[in-house]
């Protein structure tokens, strides 16, 4: 008796993988710059956090919003795709079968089997068979505009909590330092775990979030401290 073999593919979590690693690293980055401009600036430890705390509900919800409207526009065009799709279908069905034949043929099946496996895909349901082989939709990467929003505002929301939590415990002196090193610790972190969750190289993707990182926060803390020795 033989048995089904199951598979699950990365590209299965690519709608919630990139906006996951996409909120927590900006997450993690925005606020930290953020916080270690203050700090920069010789903010006392109250300003730090609060700034910290409006970082991180503003930007949470930026990231939903924005990560909202940009998926479903994605979603609109797909909709509009397989409308058209099935009108011509419904219109011209000899074309559409003629049309996701040569599909096959240009991926290298013989003709005639080509032909054979169309007339099958169309029986059994024509419509996502070219959202499939045509249009390139499929269950696995479709926009879901909803979990990609929430996936963005909590991992956001989740990386931002992990710099301010260190500023709010680190001693005030060193502050802005304790809180670099530890980002550049979150973010390396977060590198190994998205390259695990999907499939990449771990140390390209370590050096890669750490370096722009590292960057983002210098480029701040140098605003600070200019602008800090400018009030003061």
């Amino acid at each position: 008796m033989s048995r089904m073999h199951v598979e699950r593919h990365l590209v299965e979590r690519v709608g919630w993988l990139r906006a996951a690693v996409l909120g927590a690293n900006d997450g993690i980055v925005s606020t930290a710059s953020l916080i270690v401009g203050v700090a920069a600036a010789a903010g006392g430890r109250d300003a730090i956090i609060v700034a910290g705390v409006a970082g991180l509900v503003a930007g949470a919800m930026s990231m939903a919003a924005g990560e909202y409207v940009s998926v479903s526009s994605q979603a609109d065009s797909e909709r509009a795709d397989l409308a058209r799709e099935r009108a011509e279908l419904k219109s011209d069905p000899e074309f559409e079968l003629e049309e996701l034949t040569q599909i096959y043929v240009g991926r290298g099946v013989e003709p005639a089997l080509a032909r054979q496996v169309a007339v099958q895909m169309t029986a059994k349901d024509a419509l996502a068979a070219h959202a499939r082989d045509e249009l390139g939709i499929s269950p696995a990467t479709q926009a879901r505009p909803i979990q990609a929003a929430v996936a963005s505002a909590a991992s956001f929301a989740t990386g931002a909590a992990a710099p301010l939590i260190v500023a709010w415990l680190a001693p005030l002196t060193q502050l802005g330092w304790v809180v670099s090193s530890a980002s550049l610790i979150f973010l390396g972190v977060l590198g190994v775990l998205s390259a695990g969750a999907g499939g990449a190289k771990i140390v390209r993707a370590v050096v890669r979030i750490v370096f722009w990182g590292a960057f983002a926060m210098a480029v701040t803390a140098l605003i600070g401290a200019l602008f800090g020795a400018t009030v003061s």
